[in-house]
């Protein structure tokens, strides 16, 4: 599989309309930003300039200049199988999971893929080989965090990896529950130095309200695996709870938590979490201003998202959509959410992980051989997306 350059892709605008109440019955609880929800609205006016920042004249009176597009402007790899999770080793290679086959690639930025092994995910509808962490300690301990679907649970396993094959799995943590459909499994090493695991209610709503139960929460647990000190709940590694089924986490420059998170039939969200929040689900979906619990920053028609992979650069975070089939990306340089934009519509079918490279690119999968998209003779594939438009 080698690099193969690929044309930039078209991308269309948005209208934004920012709303201090949604549609009564539809939401979350009441936000930091004083119950404000953006709602994301994709224009049907096709591709054109992104229109003029709204962060007002610059010192000198002139508008400062909007954020450039972003380009495609590279294949890093292709006939990859559902390829779901991706994170940098030191060296500035990658370690991929796929899915559905288990396998557990590792891909150079100039294309190179080699196999360094399988392990035991029992893939079935959206379980199997989900999300992966490289340990921040990686030069000392040699580990890769990843996270899978057994016939009993979900769990996060570290595998210790020495260059040419992976080791043995460790249990990290287990008791997760596990469904057809609401698996979670996105892995984040926060700089707090703990690890930050995404689970899903598994299509049972109630377990989301359930502070006992592992489904529908946000977990943040030691590298070892146990609750982290500072956690909210005494004893218990859930850190935020209220999910459906987030699988996008990312991180600002203020270290501040992000989470794209799948709604049911109306709306999606992108959460600012907070320690101990409580964000709603399934007593709301979207805004829905209770005291009790916390709005999400944006919401978007489902059909425009099913977000998936989150990730943040320069003040914006990039979400990775799989049914709206699309790129978004949000400005959060101001700890509120605002200004949602998407990018390639339809142009490479859907959309699953998105990293931060190290040459300061992004790198997104494609994820149509899934059961859900209309594959392309390439997919699936990693597109190479450079935010400054080439």
């Amino acid at each position: 599989m080698s690099t193969t350059v690929r044309a930039p892709a078209a991308a269309g605008l948005l209208l934004v309309a920012v709303t201090a109440l949604l549609v009564s019955g539809c939401g979350d609880g009441a936000p930091e930003v004083g119950g404000a929800t953006v709602t994301a609205e994709p224009s049907d006016d096709g591709p054109s300039d992104d229109g003029p920042s709204d962060d007002g004249p610059s010192d000198d009176g002139s508008e400062p200049d909007p954020p450039a597009r972003p380009e495609v402007v590279a294949t890093v790899a292709d006939g990859l199988s559902v390829p779901w999770g991706i994170d940098f080793l030191p060296d500035g290679s990658a370690i991929v999971t796929e899915r559905d086959t288990t396998r557990v690639l590792r891909i150079t930025a100039d294309g190179e893929v080699d196999e360094l092994g399988r392990v035991g995910a029992e893939p079935e509808g959206e379980g199997g080989l989900l999300g992966v962490a490289v340990s921040p300690d990686f030069v000392t301990d040699s580990f890769v965090y990843l996270y899978l679907t057994t016939a009993e649970d979900n769990r996060v396993v570290r595998v210790p990896y020495d260059g040419a094959r992976l080791g043995d799995p460790e249990v990290v943590l287990d008791g997760i529950p596990n469904g057809f459909i609401h698996d979670g499994g996105r892995l984040a090493f926060g700089p707090d130095g703990m690890l930050y695991v995404s689970t899903g209610e598994t299509g049972e709503p109630s377990l989301a309200q359930d502070r006992d139960s592992l489904g529908g929460k946000i977990l943040r647990v030691t590298p070892d695996g146990e609750p982290a000190p500072g956690n909210p709940f005494a004893g218990s590694p859930v850190w935020s709870w209220g999910h459906r089924n987030v699988q996008g986490l990312a991180f600002d420059d203020d270290d501040r938590l992000w989470a794209s998170e799948f709604g049911d039939s109306t709306w999606d969200e992108l959460n600012r979490i907070e320690k101990g929040d409580n964000y709603g689900w399934p007593e709301v979906e979207g805004q829905g201003n209770r005291e009790e619990l916390t709005d999400p920053q944006v919401v978007w028609r489902t059909e425009d998202a099913s977000p998936s992979g989150l990730a943040y650069l320069d003040g914006h975070v990039w979400m990775a959509a799989l049914r709206g089939a699309r790129l978004w990306r949000v400005d959060v340089s101001t700890g509120t959410a605002k200004d949602p934009q998407d990018f390639f519509v339809g142009d490479y079918g859907r959309m699953r992980a998105v990293v931060v490279a190290p040459d300061g690119n992004l790198w997104v999968t494609t994820s149509n051989r899934d059961g859900r998209g209309e594959p392309a003779a390439q997919d699936d594939r990693i597109l190479v997306v450079d935010v400054n438009g080439g």
